[in-house]
């Protein structure tokens, strides 16, 4: 029995291998007229998003306790100004011979009283306030317990109301927060990329029924639920590319304008966690691993449902 014209051109047209443009007509739909592309883009957007501010906070950890591991800050605490000038120069005179310690570093009052402004307000001074006097101490070594206890007996001769206080102490809170919050950033990427997952899984079972017909047909024409896994994959894979370019865009434009607000601060600390080169190039390859992931669990679904299906 010969086969029906309509069936037979059909075959002849590409039904038979399942491959190439042609193949993939055989699930019509309108691209970027569905809902894949825009999820796709959305969840590559907000992975971008969430790995930048991760990447961010773990340069900013790392180039912080790098900076505080080595340094130490003393402070000249005392009403008289006299009295305090005169101890805070016998304390840079007497950190200045020490050996263990590297630079030190007076702040004039003018800086000081500019690091207080937040918090004090501006135009304070020592007849509002006393302020106190601040030096910076960078070491040849990590700080710390046994070299500042050494330092702090020496400055207790010479300039008794000083008090001295390794960096990276009185910051070390600051830094487990924001170890925190990098590994709260990695674990919303691994969050989103299972939400794409599930995402491409719901929309391949969707078409999968959609196009039962269809896909029944084909079986009767000799084709194998391999060759109908390809057609599925060629179609998410061009709205995945789709959607994976858009959204990196959107998420390489977030970072970049919350990279700039930061910037505006003026903040030393903040300052340390901008990204790289080699960052970017990390979130640039956020949308390979999201189309690798959809077409990967595009196929699987496919192939799965095909097995009860038929």
């Amino acid at each position: 029995m010969k086969k029906p014209p309509v069936m037979a051109r059909a075959v002849e047209r590409g039904l038979s291998p399942f491959r190439g443009k042609r193949a993939a007509h055989l699930l019509p739909r309108a691209r970027l007229g569905g809902p894949m592309p825009w999820v796709m883009a959305i969840m590559v957007a907000l992975t971008v998003l969430a790995a930048g501010g991760g990447l961010a906070l773990a340069n900013l950890v790392e180039r912080a306790g790098g900076d505080l591991a080595g340094g130490a800050t003393v402070q000249i605490v005392d009403a008289n100004r006299e009295t305090r000038a005169a101890q805070a120069q016998a304390a840079v005179a007497v950190l200045s011979d020490d050996p263990v310690v590297a630079t030190v570093s007076l702040l004039p009052d003018d800086q000081v009283e500019k690091l207080l402004e937040p918090w004090l307000g501006a135009g304070a001074s020592d007849e509002n306030l006393p302020l106190p006097s601040l030096i910076d101490l960078r070491f040849r070594e990590e700080a710390n317990e046994a070299l500042i206890e050494g330092l702090r007996g020496k400055l207790a001769r010479v300039a008794p109301s000083a008090r001295i206080d390794a960096q990276s102490t009185w910051l070390a809170p600051v830094l487990r927060a924001l170890s925190t919050l990098r590994w709260m950033s990695l674990g919303l990427v691994l969050l989103l990329a299972f939400t794409g997952a599930a995402a491409v899984w719901l929309a391949a079972r969707n078409a999968l029924g959609t196009n039962r017909d269809t896909i029944e047909i084909v079986h009767l024409l000799g084709g194998n639920d391999d060759q109908i896994a390809r057609i599925f994959q060629r179609s998410i894979l061009l709205d995945a590319i789709a959607g994976g370019a858009l959204g990196l865009v959107l998420g390489s434009g977030a970072v970049l304008l919350m990279g700039a607000q930061f910037a505006a601060l003026d903040s030393g600390l903040v300052a340390g966690g901008g990204l790289g080169t080699t960052d970017w190039i990390i979130l640039a390859t956020v949308p390979l691993f999201a189309v690798a992931i959809a077409v990967y669990t595009a196929r699987m679904t496919v192939l799965s449902s095909l097995g009860r299906m038929l």
